[in-house]
């Protein structure tokens, strides 16, 4: 019986093929390799860095009292300064900006920062409820504001350290006079602009009813003017009185306008993805094997 034998090739050199044959499956194996490593997501190192950029050091000062509930500003006041503010924010991406909060209390709500993402995040919880919620005493306690601010302050080397305190009322509560606070400001080089929020004549506000709903009386809109002038004045700042949405948002672009400095900002860079060079790897090496196992290195069965 005859059969067949291999023996008439034995002594025909090797095709570059036949050496090429298993680069396929290494491609498939790196493939393999590389996506392991993409879903392991691989990522920078944190690190801390000091860049010099052009800003002031500001503390933005809000009056949190229940009184900026009025609905003179659309939707109200604290919407409407909330609002116009956290523009004013995103306009000055250099700037070392904090927050402070006041009622008849005052605390930082955020310390001064270049990182507006997480002031944002914070400016958007500012509302009237600690005071309406009994959580802290209602009133307006501007002294305690203002100075509140320039603790945050004083020690800044800036050259333009500013304060921009908002408030509808007059002062009526606090340990803090405003006139002594404004002197503190005066002493430590910090500029105040006070900004008188409320319509001229009386406001529509909302007060709750026992049985739910809401019943809007008209009250008399009290603001202080004369001791807001006094403050902006004795600081070397400006005093704006804002009976519109509108109009605050003109206040504080032309606040915006004022001197930059240099300043040498502290980062922290926060990790990054870092699986893009590992995927494209994968996906080179997918489809180098494609091409080659339908072109060259293509089987019959």
């Amino acid at each position: 019986m005859t059969v067949p034998d291999t023996g008439a090739y034995e002594n025909i050199a090797p095709s570059l093929r036949q050496y090429f044959v298993h680069i396929p499956f290494f491609l498939r194996l790196l493939c393999f390799v590389m996506a392991v490593l993409v879903l392991a997501r691989p990522q920078t190192s944190n690190h801390w860095k000091d860049s010099e950029v052009e800003g002031i050091d500001m503390m933005l000062a809000i009056d949190v009292s229940t009184s900026m509930l009025a609905e003179d500003l659309r939707p109200n006041r604290i919407s409407a300064a909330k609002e116009v503010a956290s523009r004013f924010v995103a306009d000055c991406p250099h700037d070392n900006i904090g927050l402070t909060i006041f009622a008849a209390e005052a605390f930082t709500q955020c310390p001064m920062t270049t990182d507006h993402t997480s002031l944002l995040n914070m400016f958007s919880g500012v509302t009237c409820d600690l005071a309406a919620g009994g959580l802290i005493d209602d009133g307006t306690a501007i002294g305690m504001g203002l100075a509140n601010a320039i603790s945050r302050l004083k020690e800044s080397k800036a050259k333009s350290k500013v304060i921009i305190l908002l408030t509808d009322g007059s002062n009526n509560q606090g340990e803090i006079s405003p006139q002594t606070a404004a002197e503190i400001a005066r002493l430590n080089g910090i500029r105040v602009y006070t900004v008188g929020v409320g319509s001229n004549g009386t406001a529509a506000y909302p007060f709750p009813l026992p049985g739910g709903g809401v019943k809007y009386v008209q009250v008399p809109v009290e603001i202080d003017e004369r001791t807001l002038m006094e403050i902006a004045d004795k600081t070397h700042g400006k005093y704006f009185r804002a009976t519109s949405t509108r109009r605050l948002a003109q206040i504080y672009q032309e606040i915006g306008k004022l001197e930059k400095t240099k300043l040498v900002v502290k980062q922290y860079d926060k990790r990054y993805e870092a699986y893009q060079p590992f995927a494209l790897v994968a996906v080179l090496a997918l489809l180098l094997d494609l091409l080659l196992r339908l072109t060259i290195l293509r089987r019959i069965p």
